[in-house]
């Protein structure tokens, strides 16, 4: 096979020959080939944008954040696996960072995406020299030239009318070019994912990596918690009667953004490490996924272990975060895991894990009953008031109504995180939204994308014989089918999901290749 220069994999797989090998030129790793002409330029070029800017009084936070944006750049750059895992790393904190270090600033907001985009533009560059595939799966191709189409057609004719015609403080044109990042700047990643991951040791380290970063914000959304119960932190007392039963940036606790908390009302809603409450609910969602796959497939005990006890925080923090969504589906993904590994995997293991994971259970209903009751009358009060099923027919039956024309409203115009640059259009569920922003032929495109992975990613569990593999390949694709055809709210919209699902669909692809390389 074809080398792909530049590959170095994580401590564990040092010893493990991989899939695509490194073509060193005699140097042993990826840091050590790097010259230090580049470091002297790299450094050079940010000294002298430092000197630009502190020369023309900007101030010491922006002169560091232009060296750093630079340096960051440079090295996403040259190193783009590392780039990748620290990118994975840090997206769980990028809430944090962005209100608590940024003070909300947008840049820190897309600060991640400095170790996304450098990396993914050398990644392509290095498979083109290596004539490797770009598109994978193959069978992605006519789908996402549809999609970039459509998409590109929306932005010129429809963002681009609208820039014409804009009010002095409105920016369509910027709206559409956020928005098409939003839409498709991480499908790429399903590239990524099947070329990060080179052998079954990294594999593992993946979802090593995933248990410890999701453990250290559970634990951190349990000590936002007990600061918020124990008035350490303040609640909403005092607010605008608007704000009491929301959650809103005034009341940030220790971590991440928009926190609510009004015990009168039995009314909380966290954030966790994220910017608000639904984001934090669906990294829990998320999280159940991976920390399930290194309970149940881990070859190394204690990392197993470690993976249950992930899953037992995630549960907490599904019940006290005040997520209606997280309450309700968290147990739910667990039991449909449970049943489907169970077919594949070692079934001492999966009975371990299910017995532990009831019996965990059990033991918080016992030791916090009110708590329980509280947040389960919460959940059934809100699906009397507004059942799920009737929510999505009703937005899919109102952006019918209004549609005008094939290419939709605009690229942005139903993305709340370019609401800065213009009016949007609140959209709760996620493929009413996509209809309003680029029209009923972009849909289609989109719903051929996830299809085909779904498809794909079915065929590639069904080929594999290793069990080990089998139970990583079944777990990654039921987080994919789950996602592919959710329309409630719009994860595949916001970080982390909006990651991990692209990032997860290249991973299950390329696991045969792990099998065979064993072999």
């Amino acid at each position: 096979m074809a080398d792909l220069k530049g590959y170095s994999p994580p401590p564990e797989s040092h010893n493990v020959k991989p899939i695509v090998q490194v073509k060193s030129h005699g140097r042993e790793s990826e840091l050590i080939e790097a010259p230090l002409g580049f470091f002297g330029l790299v450094i050079g070029i940010a000294l002298a944008v430092a000197f630009f800017l502190f020369g023309n009084g900007a101030p010491l936070s922006q002169v560091l954040g232009g060296m750093t944006l630079i340096l960051s750049l440079a090295i996403s750059y040259r190193y783009p696996f590392i780039s990748f895992w620290i990118f994975l790393i840090y997206l769980p904190f990028t809430g944090t960072v962005a209100y608590w270090v940024g003070d909300d600033h947008f840049s820190f907001h897309l600060a991640k995406d400095v170790f996304y985009f450098p990396a993914l533009v050398a990644l392509i560059q290095r498979l083109r020299k290596n004539q490797l595939p770009i598109i994978i799966p193959p069978q992605l191709e006519l789908p996402l030239i549809v999609l970039t189409i459509t998409t590109l057609l929306t932005l010129g004719l429809m963002n681009g009318i609208q820039q014409l015609r804009a009010d002095p403080d409105e920016y369509p044109l910027a709206m559409g070019i956020f928005g098409l990042k939003v839409l498709i700047g991480y499908i790429p990643l399903v590239t990524c994912g099947f070329y990060l991951i080179q052998t079954r040791q990294t594999l593992f380290w993946f979802g090593r990596v995933q248990v410890i970063v999701i453990l250290i914000c559970c634990v951190l959304g349990l000590i936002q918690y007990w600061l918020v119960i124990q008035g350490i932190c303040p609640d909403n007392t005092g607010l605008p009667d608007h704000l009491l039963l929301r959650a809103n940036l005034q009341r940030k606790c220790l971590v991440g953004g928009a926190l609510g908390y009004f015990p009168i009302e039995n009314f909380i809603r966290l954030p966790g490490t994220f910017v608000s409450p639904w984001h934090w609910a669906w990294f829990l969602i998320s999280g159940v996924f991976f920390s399930f796959a290194t309970a149940a497939s881990d070859p190394a005990l204690p990392w197993r272990l470690l993976g249950f006890f992930t899953l037992s925080l995630i549960l907490v923090n599904s019940i006290i975060c005040g997520q209606r969504v997280a309450l309700l589906v968290v147990p739910v993904i667990l039991i449909i895991l449970l049943i489907a590994v169970s077919q594949v995997s070692y079934p001492r293991r999966i009975l371990g894990i299910g017995l532990g994971i009831f019996g965990f259970i059990g033991g918080v209903l016992a030791l916090f009953p009110q708590v329980i009751i509280e947040r389960i009358d919460s959940l059934i009060a809100r699906w009397t008031a507004s059942p799920p099923g009737e929510f999505v027919t009703g937005q899919i039956q109102w952006i019918t109504e209004i549609q005008d024309g094939f290419l939709g409203h605009g690229l942005g115009r139903a993305t709340n995180a370019v609401r800065g640059l213009g009016e949007t259009q609140l959209i709760e569920t996620y493929f009413p939204k996509i209809f309003y922003e680029i029209g009923p032929f972009g849909l289609l495109a989109f719903l051929g994308v996830v299809t085909i992975l779904v498809i794909q990613g079915y065929k590639t569990y069904r080929k594999l014989s290793d069990r080990t593999l089998k139970s990583y390949a079944v777990v990654f694709w039921l987080f994919i089918f789950l996602i592919s055809y959710n329309s409630y709210w719009y994860p595949l919209d916001t970080d982390p999901v909006a990651v991990y699902y692209w990032l997860t669909a290249g991973i299950l692809l390329k696991l045969p290749q792990l099998e065979v390389d064993r072999l």
